[in-house]
């Protein structure tokens, strides 16, 4: 390998790295924050519904970097208002302030991972993007010693759950803006032309849907993330209640896991083509919830880790692995918009109705007992959310058809 190419490759890694850390350190302990602040129910699931609306504004973001400015410094910029947004979040003492900046936070920061993804692809073989998206799961493997350095350490008495990780969040996107402008150039690929607002909202894009492969594949992720959600958005709700201390910390197993399967799902997927692996990724997500649930029903929690560390076999399998198929089927002059059309419809519509649907399971399956006790009946959950999961692995076993292997 050449030293420009190997400088690239180190810029990349280190781009996913910063950009999935800036997020995790605060992103995965927030349910927990705004347990602790009181807020429960609907409006519990519509602030962390804030991740799901910014995914929304990726193919907004994607068409800008197909047709006028070059990615790196896109990136940069956001990078740089979320660093300020974020700092304000950590500093203010007015909660109401606090959840309403989460929304602009999201709207500039979750459209980077589908931009970060195009910036990728675009220097790279595509075979070749797990092993530098793993970085990115490093970075959020990473985030779990801020907790652990601040307790430890510091004797902070609560991290997570505090406002102590929207400063470090902080901190890290401030420096990520900065190394954004020494990546490599990655100029529009679109003509400059007057955008039309179909291009600017990414529904040039939508043509892909004529393939109907891609269509089976991203109605079967739509509603695979539905179930998805309820591990992903109210994860940390569910170890809370479990009495686990270092929430992020646990978390974080499935990430240890998702650098494994991200190293090797390149190998897996020219073993056994596109369908095999995300079938691999579809079945681990019904292995996960029925960990949870037997966990449950047996009050084991060696199964809770268990079903958490399936993270990575459903994430770098299905989800990353339909990343590489997507920049497989897009134009050059689509790339950016198509993977920002998938985050949209994946983590922006998808994790948005997931984020209420499984809100309202879990309500639906909460009591308040005499002493005040919120008693939550994770076993009736669980088993829900696995039922479901096995639904969408046999609708995508039976309507995708092989297209190589």
């Amino acid at each position: 390998m050449s030293n420009g190419k190997l400088k690239t490759q180190i810029s990349l890694c280190l781009m996913m790295f910063m950009q999935y850390l800036l997020l995790a350190v605060w992103w995965v302990p927030y349910v927990a924050y705004l347990t602790n602040a009181g807020i429960s129910g609907n409006l519990k699931a519509l602030i962390m519904s804030s991740m799901a609306i910014g995914f929304m504004a990726s193919s907004v973001m994607g068409a800008f970097a197909d047709r006028y400015f070059p990615a790196q410094k896109v990136l940069s910029f956001s990078n740089f208002v979320v660093a300020g947004l974020l700092a304000c979040t950590g500093l203010t003492h007015n909660t109401t302030l606090a959840v309403i900046l989460i929304f602009p936070i999201m709207l500039l920061h979750m459209p980077t991972w589908s931009l970060t993804g195009a910036i990728v692809l675009k220097h790279v073989q595509p075979e070749h993007f797990p092993r530098i998206r793993l970085f990115g799961t490093l970075g959020w493997v990473a985030s779990g010693l801020f907790s652990l350095v601040f307790i430890k350490v510091f004797h902070v008495t609560v991290f997570d759950g505090g406002t102590l990780p929207f400063l470090c969040g902080s901190g890290v996107a401030l420096i990520a803006s900065v190394l954004n402008l020494t990546l490599p150039n990655t100029p529009p690929g679109g003509e400059k032309d007057k955008i039309s607002v179909s291009e600017l909202l990414g529904f040039k894009a939508f043509t892909m849907f004529r393939d109907r492969n891609f269509l089976v594949f991203t109605l079967c992720a739509f509603a695979a993330v539905l179930a998805y959600s309820l591990y992903y958005t109210f994860g940390a709700e569910f170890l809370q209640d479990r009495r686990f201390e270092y929430i992020t910390i646990t978390l974080n197993w499935g990430q240890v896991g998702e650098l494994f399967f991200l190293f090797i799902t390149t190998i897996l997927i020219t073993r056994f083509g596109f369908k095999k692996a995300m079938i691999i990724g579809l079945a681990a997500m019904l292995a996960r919830y029925l960990s949870f649930w037997w966990g449950s029903v047996s009050d084991t929690p060696a199964f809770y880790i268990v079903g958490i560390l399936f993270h990575g076999v459903i994430f770098g399998l299905f989800f990353v692995t339909g990343q590489i198929y997507t920049d497989k089927k897009a134009s050059d002059a689509l790339r950016a918009q198509a993977q920002g059309l998938l985050a949209f419809l994946l983590w922006g519509v998808g994790l948005l109705v997931g984020n209420f649907i499984c809100s309202n399971l879990i309500d639906a399956n909460t009591t308040i007992d005499a002493a005040g006790h919120t008693i939550y009946n994770w076993s009736v959950i669980f088993g829900v959310t696995s039922g479901f999961s096995l639904i969408v692995l046999l609708l995508f076993v039976v309507f995708y058809k092989n297209e190589n292997g």
